[in-house]
Parts: C-alpha cells; structure tokens; sequence
C-alpha cells in the first residue's frame, strides 16, 4: 500500500501516561504532520499521488490534498480513526465535510474502506489508473506535463457502491447526534444500514461523538490550515483519553479486539465531555495561518 497510517504503538506509548501534550514526542509528531498536510494543499507545483494498495489515516494526509490523486483497483481508503477511540485528523475532518451528501459521515463513523470508485465519488481521488499501467505511468511522469501523462493511462472509474447507496446514507446520517444516526439507522429496510448500525456501535462512543460534531464543525471553516488547526486541538485531547490508549491495546497491543469503552454508551457521553475536545490550547495552538486571514 502507499500508507497504512501512523505508528500507533508509538501513540500508545505516550498516550498511556495520560498526561501528555503537544510537548510529547507524539504531540510533536502531530505538529509536524498536519504542517505537512496544509502544505500539500497548497503546494504550487502539481502533487501527484498514487493511491495504489491500502491508504489508511496519515496515508490519506499525505494522499488526499495533492493536485492529482490516483487510484487503482487495489486502492482500499479509509478514515479507521474511531476504532481505535481516536478522531479523524491529517485534514480528513476536511475532506470528509465536504464528500457529496453524508458519505463522509458514514466513511468516518464506520471506518468504512473506500475503493477507487469510491473514493473518486467521495472527493478523495481524482483518476483512475489500473495497477498494472502503474509503471508506465511513472516513466511517463519523468518527461511529461503531469496531466498528459495521466491521460494516456487514466480510465473510466468502476462504479460506487456508496454514490449508489446515497438514499439511505444521506437520509441516516443528516441527523444532528449519533443517537438519532443509529436509530434512522435501525428503522431502516436495509440490510447495509443495519449493518452500518452494527459497525457504529462497536466504536467508542466519545470518539464518535467528538468525530460528529468536528465533521459538521468543518462543514463551515473556510480552509484546509483552519481545519487542521482544529483537528490539533482534538488530537492533542485524545492523547490523554482513556479511550485511546484502550482502543490501542485492544488492536495492536494485546489484540483480544474487545476494548472496553468509557464512557461505554453513547448516553453516558455528555456535551461537557466532547466540548472538552475543542478547547483552545493557547500558546500550543498549532496555529496554521489561513489563506483567508492573510493580507
């Protein structure tokens, strides 16, 4: 794959202490990276990515901002943040937002993986390459413009099965909590949304909370830097959640893929809670100057 995301043992490490910040190595890390991610949204000269294999998390931060993003039929993206009791970040907040209807809700509160029709569907790729032309598609970008060398290989995409469910997506998912998501979810006859229901509930349930309102919050910010600067904040929260470390050591640690969520239910989650997630870090702010605040 191109990127299967950051090295979340290593958050674990930080993350189990449960007082680090944006001072630890992880906090640090994060800095760096979402500097990166507002960078490649703005870089003047044509980014191309290939989105080949599995593209997970940071993948999508390093992917998704460029000018030119491909996909093959290999191509599995996604956002799996919440399965681990963390919150989509590296600008996927961003892309999510904007995704036609409530594709993006649904991606980001199921961690669903996106093919490259998909993905093309939900504004996350822009040309379709077959795996096997990949190759020739890198010679070609050696001594041609960007876009004459993916069109002598770019294809018409597969279909989306997700643009294709947009009925029951966009329906479910235009509520404004995650209780009102799962039963829309629930009441619905089909079988993709029951099990999309199932998906969600197996998530912590603060982190889909603070995930809903960060997409609907980033819906109206102005900018790619302005969500990033968001999504620091919620980041640097979730450093010293319990829910993070768990849902960590449930994956990858100890690998039982039973974490034990606290708050365990989403009613137990209150509005003091999620808001606590979006609270102004001061001087550690990240502090990404926005195009629009600029003169």
């Amino acid at each position: 794959g191109l990127c299967a995301g950051g090295d979340i043992v290593a958050i674990h490490a930080d993350a189990k202490t449960g007082t680090a910040g944006a001072d630890s190595p992880t906090g640090v890390f994060w800095r760096d990276e979402y500097v990166l991610n507002g960078e490649n949204g703005r870089y003047p000269r044509p980014h191309a990515a290939v989105m080949d294999g599995i593209v997970m998390g940071g993948g999508v931060g390093l992917s998704g901002h460029g000018s030119h993003r491909i996909v093959t039929e290999r191509s599995r993206i996604g956002m799996p943040e919440v399965g681990i009791g963390f919150v989509p970040d590296v600008g996927g907040t961003y892309l999510l937002s904007r995704a036609p209807g409530e594709i993006g809700t649904h991606v980001a509160l199921t961690t669903a993986r996106m093919t490259a029709g998909d993905a093309i569907a939900a504004g996350f790729a822009d040309h379709y390459v077959p795996s096997a032309a990949i190759p020739e598609l890198l010679a070609a970008l050696r001594t041609e413009t960007v876009d004459a060398a993916i069109a002598k290989f770019a294809q018409v995409a597969p279909a989306s099965d997700l643009d294709a469910q947009r009925g029951w997506i966009d329906s479910c998912y235009r509520a404004g909590t995650v209780e009102e998501i799962v039963a829309a979810l629930r009441a619905d006859d089909s079988p993709e949304a029951a099990k999309a229901a199932e998906d969600l509930l197996a998530k912590s349930p603060v982190a889909l909370k603070v995930t809903l309102r960060a997409l609907r919050t980033a819906r109206a910010l102005p900018s790619l830097e302005a969500t990033l600067n968001q999504e620091y904040r919620v980041s640097i929260a979730s450093l010293g959640s319990h829910d993070l470390v768990e849902g960590i050591r449930a994956q990858v640690i100890d690998k039982d893929r039973n974490p034990r969520w606290a708050p365990a239910t989403l009613a137990e989650v209150t509005d003091a809670q999620v808001a606590a997630y979006f609270a102004d870090l001061g001087e550690k702010e990240l502090g990404l100057i926005t195009p629009e605040a600029q003169p």
